[in-house]
């Protein structure tokens, strides 16, 4: 709907600025202008000024500036007209008359929003009763109870074809409405409308107001054609235009959760209920750029998870691609791979809360997804394949609208292309030596860069892959981090009653480290691990003692003090959890490591080359990675750390 402009200026008239903002920032009087703290930035000294005078405020800490219309949106998250609705509201002016047209139009499509919102309590208490015993049976296999099937309003559409539409007839719906709601399924060659969805879960989908105005229903058989099915185009809805949860989850963002896009209906169910409100997915189709301007309003870097698999860099390509002309200052896309096999409701069943934080600490930027691509791609043996990857640079930034983004990105991928190409330092056993001739080092730490212009000689390439499997079979009899994870086990049994299960399903490279993980467990299963000590004693008389020695030996009490005995237990469960984050990452770019050395064995180009050495100098920089967080320490008398 189109507002008047006088409308709109009767209403700033009537509120002012202050006064809309006073109701969410305290605001203290200074000259002319109010002041107070950003309600968009946490801060300590105030840099959020309203000034009545000239109708706007503005925040020094964000460069966020706008008037009434614009911070309700902005806090909020509501589309423009359902602010100048609130704001008036609160200024006690009636909304402008419409047209015939339109009220016939508003009309009928309150007339729909009831007629969906009756259709949905109906498949609810279809679910609840004797005739829903097969879908809640469904919903229970996937772990979502009664209490969640309440929350998202879940429901079950019967097998028979009219149903839905006897029981709507019966509360005075007619049939037309029915069609026109995408309920029923009428056409010139059917002869009687029928149901639309039958023998289904129903997933109530709903709009940024949160009105049900679709379904999504989930077959329960396997012969069907269609897994899911989603209601039709009809007047209240857009597929293209909604996200699954979207309501729900633009309330979230705006306190803080973090917006998460994943493929599926109970994908989205299950993150909500482990703790990720700003959960959201696409309405069966790929993802929109309606869709991902719903994103972009809710979280300047929302993080689209997708499978690890190719289906799943394929959509997280096209993603990027529907993305990188719609880029701004500040605004991006994050891009999360998931474990192979498992989607977010697997995640969270396997793992919980900490398997999906894990997930989202390893996402990638919308720049580093980018270059990954155009990597897996690129052949640069040659010169003029070289120029072919520096002129594709140059079409992928000039898609881009925003100029200043733009600059940045040109100079990003750039920079890369040049890193490219520096000669290779490589990390000799007694010394170093430079791999091209008069070359300047490549980077920090051994072997980062490549040859330029040229294939790695075969021996070059040999010598660090037999220098990698070297050093993995080294690691692989103890492990660094299941060393530590262990040793911290059995100085703080206590880990064993919060994480035994978690612990029982890592995977162990170590034989050794397996068998000690499994007498831990055991110890603690038949309740002999109540402290350090009984630990200690359950594992010496398994004949474990110079396996613990070794351990010992690995752990270094100044930088790993969390896995000591004498570390407090709020400050060891922050390190536990990143420690697991770390083990997970570790595992992941081993894989990565025997992959890029299958691919420089078999084909030694410089791009292989380069990859290859990114693996190991990220799998040589985990290993100092340590806690950052505000206060760790202090519970243990160790110097407090900050961000």
């Amino acid at each position: 709907m189109r507002f008047p402009p006088s409308f709109l200026d009767e209403i700033r008239a009537r509120l002012p600025v202050s006064e809309v903002v006073g109701k969410r920032v305290q605001l203290k009087k200074q000259g002319r202008e109010w002041r107070g703290l950003s309600p968009f930035n946490p801060e300590k000294t105030p840099s959020f000024y309203v000034n009545d005078q000239k109708g706007f405020y503005h925040c020094f800490s964000s460069g966020k500036h706008g008037d009434q219309f614009d911070f309700l949106m902005e806090v909020e998250g509501l589309p423009f007209p359902e602010a100048v609705e609130r704001l008036a509201s609160m200024a006690g002016l009636p909304m402008p008359v419409q047209s015939r047209e339109e009220e016939v139009r508003e009309s009928r499509r309150k007339t729909l929003h009831e007629v969906m919102d009756l259709a949905a309590r109906y498949f609810e208490a279809t679910l609840q009763g004797r005739a829903g015993a097969k879908g809640r049976g469904y919903l229970a296999d996937r772990g979502l109870g009664p209490a969640t099937q309440a929350r998202f309003r879940l429901g079950y559409a019967l097998p028979e074809r009219f149903a839905l539409k006897e029981a709507l007839g019966a509360r005075g719906v007619p049939v037309e409405d029915m069609v026109e709601a995408g309920l029923l399924i009428a056409a010139e060659d059917v002869p009687v409308p029928y149901d639309r969805f039958r023998d289904r879960v129903m997933f109530p989908i709903t709009d940024l107001r949160g009105r049900v105005v679709a379904f999504g229903g989930r077959a329960l058989e396997k012969d069907v054609p269609a897994k899911y099915l989603n209601s039709p185009e009809t007047s209240l809805f857009h597929k293209g235009s909604l996200l699954y949860n979207g309501f729900n989850a633009r309330a979230a963002a705006h306190k803080g959760a973090p917006v998460i896009a994943v493929e599926g209906y109970v994908d989205v169910i299950a993150l909500v209920e482990a703790g990720f409100a700003g959960a959201v997915a696409p309405l069966g189709t790929a993802l929109t750029e309606e869709q991902l301007a719903l994103l972009w309003k809710m979280a300047p870097e929302p993080v689209l998870l997708f499978d690890g698999d190719k289906a799943g860099r394929r959509a997280a390509y096209r993603a990027l691609d529907l993305a990188l002309p719609h880029l701004k200052p500040g605004m991006s896309l994050t891009f999360g791979t998931l474990p192979d096999g498992q989607d977010p409701d697997d995640l969270v069943r396997a793992g919980g809360r900490e398997a999906v934080d894990a997930v989202l600490g390893s996402a990638q930027p919308l720049a580093e997804v980018l270059w990954t691509r155009e990597m897996e791609s690129a052949s640069v043996d040659t010169p003029e394949r070289r120029a072919a990857l520096e002129a594709r640079i140059g079409e992928i930034v000039r898609v881009i609208a925003d100029e200043t983004v733009r600059k940045h990105y040109r100079s990003d991928l750039m920079e890369r292309f040049r890193r490219l190409f520096q000669p290779v330092v490589v990390q000799g056993g007694s010394g170093r030596r430079d791999a091209a001739p008069g070359g300047r080092g490549a980077g920090r730490g051994a072997g980062r860069g490549n040859f330029p212009g040229r294939r790695p000689p075969a021996a070059v390439a040999g010598e660090a892959m037999r220098r990698s499997a070297l050093l993995r079979g080294a690691a692989v009899q103890i492990p660094r981090n299941e060393a530590l994870l262990l040793f911290a086990a059995m100085n703080h049994p206590w880990l064993l009653d919060q994480f035994a299960e978690e612990l029982a399903a890592m995977a162990f490279l170590n034989k050794e480290m397996g068998e000690l993980r499994h007498a831990l467990l055991d110890a603690h299963m038949e309740g002999e691990a109540e402290d350090a000590a009984h630990v200690a004693a359950r594992l010496e008389a398994a004949g474990l003692a110079p396996l613990v020695a070794r351990l010992a030996q690995l752990a270094v009490p100044r930088h790993d003090w969390p896995a000591y005995a004498d570390a407090a237990r709020s400050d060891v469960e922050l390190w536990w959890h990143q420690r697991l984050g770390l083990h997970r990452r570790s595992h992941a770019l081993s894989r990565d490591l025997k992959e890029a050395e299958k691919r420089l064995a078999e084909e030694p180009t410089e791009m292989n080359w380069a990859r290859f050495l990114d693996v190991q100098r990220q799998l040589a920089a985990l290993d100092g990675t340590e806690a950052l967080v505000e206060g760790f320490g202090a519970a243990s008398g160790r110097p407090m750390r900050s961000m």
